[in-house]
């Protein structure tokens, strides 16, 4: 079995190999939004080694002699050494694995979007694009066997966003007619969970301004059909 490392030097060597490339992966994602490239964890971890490894190859190039004379002064003191000059060690510290790794994905991901703006979106999904400013609203989903469920999407509901599979719970279930149109709510519902996996159709609509708030077990309210504009 391998030993830890018991020295400042290996210590030091470790996070230099590791830590620039996961801050700079970690902001990378921060800044441009999560893609489906990326979703995978030996993904994200192979790009975040890759990172790590053109950081330090050009802290080398840059900042070589001095690193080295650090490194060798760090590694001959201990622990005592650094000690002996906290503050100088925390800044480099501070510059190597957050400034440096925050400036390159700030400036990679600028770059990005200043070669393809057209094709640039931080939303990665439309399911994630649908709801991230969805406000209130009725929510009807056609299953793949044909019947409709829907219900009402309230600040108590919840919809899902990547990576996470699309998912909707609507605080209040309502029956449906077999053409897709909201007859009442359902008496004593405490929520609808559906799965967009098993729909081949969803809608949201704003509620009729004749329609009574949600929860209510009046039957008076004006049907919704597929396809029409509520009034």
């Amino acid at each position: 079995m391998g030993q830890s490392p018991s020295t400042v030097l290996q210590v030091m060597l470790l996070v230099l190999v590791v830590l620039p490339g996961v801050t700079y992966q970690f902001l990378r994602e921060r800044l441009r939004g999560p893609v489906p490239g990326e979703r995978d964890l030996g993904e994200r971890v192979l790009r975040a080694v890759a990172a790590s490894v053109v950081l330090d190859t050009l802290y080398l190039v840059a900042a070589g002699p001095q690193l080295v004379r650090f490194a060798r002064y760090s590694g001959a003191g201990g622990w005592e050494a650094v000690a002996r000059q906290p503050r100088p060690a925390g800044l480099l510290g501070l510059a190597l694995f957050v400034v440096v790794p925050a400036a390159a994905a700030g400036g990679v991901t600028w770059w990005q979007r200043r070669l393809r703006p057209a094709r640039y979106g931080s939303t990665p999904t439309a399911w994630d694009h649908l709801f991230r400013d969805a406000g209130p609203c009725f929510v009807r989903m056609r299953m793949r066997d044909g019947a409709w469920v829907g219900g009402w999407y309230g600040n108590n509901s919840y919809a899902t966003s990547y990576p996470q599979p699309p998912e909707i719970h609507l605080e209040s279930a309502w029956l449906m007619r077999a053409d897709g149109s909201f007859v009442r709510p359902v008496r004593d519902s405490a929520g609808l969970h559906i799965r967009a996996a098993d729909t081949d159709v969803l809608e949201l609509l704003h509620r009729p301004a004749a329609a009574p708030p949600p929860g209510t077990t009046t039957t008076a309210v004006p049907a919704v059909r597929s396809g029409e504009e509520p009034t």
